[in-house]
């Protein structure tokens, strides 16, 4: 038996870390919303006792330090399954970009061995199994639209974006999120306005939306990598209505409404950039646990 799940990326609109938990990660406030640029998660049932990845792309660890893999053995260890899976993963989404691309992959990945090993997980269940890969797991466990606090693990759905385009762009480097935490401790930093985001996304206002984006890691991040303000300076030049870095970067989107001005994003972004893509906004998942 096999059992396939969609897995989107994730965009921040507002990203505020709040400082250093004695834990050693960081106190944050995200708002996040799923996109439609998705891997594809297959799991299917093995004969023996053991967890296998293979994944499309290179780069992409298929042991241990896959959060995929991570996701399998704490489901096993937690429940208590003595059976074996393959999981293969169809990466579409960018690595090392900033949109949670492992995350969402362990996220399927939860989806998937609920309804393939027949577990009957609730919701807070997935969640706390999230919690203890990655996080952004837990978002992306329901995706959709939510405010992620803590150290990304609590999670509260806000409602849906008004309809948009979202154009990504991702210079042909990568960055070390950690090292991107590690620089911000040592300098000020920019604190987006979560709260007025919360209410421009509650009374539909896509210009507030866009007016209120920010990250507090973008500007550490731009240190590193040039292109980013590049293509943050190209893209107000044709018109986009939104333009941040998404999570630790070094992935810029834009956000318009205007199917002509998106046509003109990926058009002038193509000659800056190989990975553009445009892209709409993806609804929460109905999980199955909502149905018992």
């Amino acid at each position: 038996m096999r059992v396939l799940e969609k897995a989107p990326a994730k965009i921040n609109l507002s990203l505020d870390v709040l400082g250093k938990r004695a834990d050693g990660y960081h106190e944050v406030r995200m708002v996040m919303t799923s996109i439609d640029l998705a891997d594809r998660v297959e799991c299917e049932d093995l004969p023996e006792d053991t967890i296998s990845i293979r994944t499309s792309a290179p780069y992409v660890p298929e042991d241990e330090r896959n959060f995929a893999y991570q996701a399998a053995k704490c489901i096993k260890e937690t429940y208590g399954i003595h059976r074996g899976v393959e999981i293969s993963i169809k990466k579409n989404i960018p690595v090392s970009a900033g949109l949670a691309g492992g995350s969402t992959d362990a996220a399927a990945t939860i989806r998937a061995l609920n309804r393939l090993w027949n577990i009957g997980m609730t919701y807070q269940d997935m969640l706390e199994i999230a919690a203890k890969i990655g996080s952004d797991v837990a978002f992306c466990v329901k995706g959709g639209t939510a405010l992620a606090t803590g150290r990304g693990e609590q999670i509260a759905p806000l409602p849906s974006l008004p309809p948009c385009w979202v154009i990504l762009v991702k210079p042909a480097v990568s960055v070390s999120t950690a090292q991107i935490y590690k620089d911000l401790d040592s300098q000020p930093a920019k604190h987006p306005n979560v709260d007025e985001m919360i209410k421009a996304i509650e009374r539909e206002d896509f210009q507030g939306i866009c007016h209120l984006l920010g990250n507090t890691l973008e500007a550490v991040t731009m240190k590193k990598v040039a292109d980013i303000a590049k293509i943050k300076a190209h893209m107000k030049g044709i018109g986009a209505e939104g333009i941040l870095m998404s999570g630790s970067g070094p992935t810029v989107f834009a956000l318009t409404q205007h199917e002509s001005r998106m046509q003109r994003l990926m058009n002038g972004m193509k000659g800056y950039c190989s990975q553009v893509f445009a892209v709409r906004l993806c609804k929460p998942f109905a999980l199955l646990s909502e149905y018992e």
